[in-house]
């Protein structure tokens, strides 16, 4: 189950990405372009969080199993 929902955020973080460099490319709505690149950002920090091993060598993705 955590490995669909780390699977659908990588989705969302190049959905976000796209989206904001399109609307930066079109010229308008800059401030939602910039907040889609933080939420991607966030988004992003929480896939490293999740699959990133720690100092042991475990990531804490296989350890929720």
């Amino acid at each position: 189950m955590l490995n669909t929902a780390l699977s659908l955020m990588m989705l969302a973080i190049i959905a976000l990405v796209l989206g904001a460099v399109y609307l930066l490319r079109r010229g308008g709505a800059k401030k939602q372009a910039l907040l889609m690149l933080f939420l991607a950002m966030v988004l992003g920090v929480n896939v490293g969080i999740w699959t990133l091993p720690d100092s042991s060598g475990k990531a804490p993705v296989d350890q929720s199993k």
